[in-house]
């Protein structure tokens, strides 16, 4: 029975006999390596300094929510564009029960509320049959217009004197606990402040995670490694990927395919409620209208480019969030990373070059992608050696450019699940 529901092996394009967590290890530290020899070539400390790689924290979570909904949902077969949509329900959620509560029935409403996003997705698209793409669309619509209306409703009269409330805002929520790890957060904030070769990047990475670190970010990353374990190391998980393989097959051995794609629906909306709860209650000192701007497409494209894989979407949510706190950054930092991005692409290209070689011939399409790779590596040096400063409207495009960026050219190499985004009907297995 169980072959049955084996799901089609996925494409391993990684070094042979290096498992995927050596892999990312290996690449997580030739990332540490670059970026410390970028930054003492360039003497931009700002790269990855304390301050930078919380902004860059704060900034990946809700985009890792986003994505970890998607997961889940398009792992059921089910494509949910309408992250956007349940992330807005969540930051109102969270606004109003914190106004009213306290910040966690505050995360817990916007989590509700996410859910509530969800399952007008799944009743359109798991019961009634509609398009995904067209349900998850009409979703954000419908999102920002309820969004709206609501905060004009409930927080136009909230405390304006003191200047919380407002028409399409609340501010001044109290916020989650944060953690600090005494001895250790002083200790690593002074040896990075040194600018060392590689120690100064370690330790400003140990800051981050040992100073004034919020329980939600924890929290977040503890569902990143729930959500891996339950969907591949459980009979359950076993299930509900196998409604995003093959539901027909899946039926025919005794699967509730319709209840498995409710409850991953209905998971993803959760999930995404809960990042737009953290970009009203982390993030940001409070809610605003429309707030999650594009996150919720970003959490897509980090999926996509995580190969439907939590540990890709982990390396992709990171990539994006990382962009996304740019603009906080001053020029000269972010300069400094065109020198960073030029030799990464040009990384990419000889990696692409090594695969095809291996593989004893070259596509079309990897040819294309290797003389596009190196085009770019050499535009981007030519950028950072000819030039002293970045735009500021070029910097606040920086998440959707690499957004667009890196799609283009992973998506050779992706394999989304088979009956992804097709509609299932009860009983077509017979």
């Amino acid at each position: 029975m169980s072959t049955m529901l084996r799901t089609p092996s996925e494409p391993d394009i990684g070094r042979p006999g290096m498992s995927r967590g050596s892999r990312l290890l290996l690449l997580g530290i030739s990332v540490l390596v670059s970026v410390a020899a970028v930054r003492v070539l360039t003497g931009a400390n700002e790269i990855d300094s304390p301050g930078s790689l919380r902004a860059a924290l704060v900034a990946t979570c809700p985009i890792l929510l986003a994505a970890l909904g998607g997961l889940w949902s398009e792992r059921a077969g089910v494509v949910n564009i309408g992250l956007e949509g349940q992330m807005l329900f969540g930051t109102w959620g969270a606004a109003f029960f914190t106004y009213y509560y306290d910040p966690y029935i505050g995360l817990l409403g916007a989590v509700v509320c996410g859910v509530f996003g969800g399952l007008i997705h799944a009743v359109a698209t798991v019961t009634f049959g509609v398009d995904h793409i067209v349900s998850g669309v009409a979703l954000n619509l419908i999102a920002l217009g309820a969004t709206t209306f609501l905060a004009e409703a409930f927080f136009a009269d909230l405390d304006s004197d003191a200047g919380k409330g407002g028409a399409q805002q609340l501010t001044g929520l109290a916020k989650p606990a944060s953690i600090t790890i005494p001895g250790i957060s002083d200790a690593a904030n002074e040896i990075a402040d040194k600018h060392w070769f590689v120690i100064s990047d370690i330790a400003s990475v140990v800051a981050v995670l040992t100073t004034r670190i919020s329980v939600v970010t924890i929290l977040v990353f503890i569902l990143l490694v729930v959500t891996a374990l339950v969907l591949w190391r459980t009979r359950f998980g076993l299930r509900l990927r196998s409604c995003g393989e093959n539901p027909q097959a899946a039926e025919s051995v005794g699967v509730a395919v319709m209840r498995h794609k409710y409850i991953a629906v209905l998971i993803s909306g959760g999930l995404a409620g809960l990042g737009g709860g953290y970009l009203a209650l982390v993030s940001s000192p409070g809610f605003h209208t429309n707030q999650t701007n594009g996150r919720g497409y970003i959490g897509l494209a980090a999926m996509i480019f995580g190969n439907w894989r939590p540990g890709g979407i982990l390396v992709g949510s990171g990539m994006f969030g990382y962009t996304d706190s740019l603009r906080l950054r001053d020029p000269g930092t972010i300069h400094a990373l065109l020198l960073l991005v030029s030799f990464w692409l040009l990384v990419f290209a000889v990696w692409r070059i090594v695969v095809a070689n291996r593989t004893a011939h070259a596509a079309r399409g990897d040819r294309a992608t290797i003389v596009a790779l190196a085009i770019g590596s050499a535009a981007f040096f030519a950028w950072w050696a000819l030039t002293d400063s970045v735009p500021r409207d070029f910097t606040s495009m920086t998440p959707y450019v690499a957004t667009l960026f890196v799609l283009a050219f992973a998506s050779q190499r992706l394999r989304m699940p088979a009956a992804d985004g097709q509609i299932y009907r009860k009983g077509s297995a017979g």
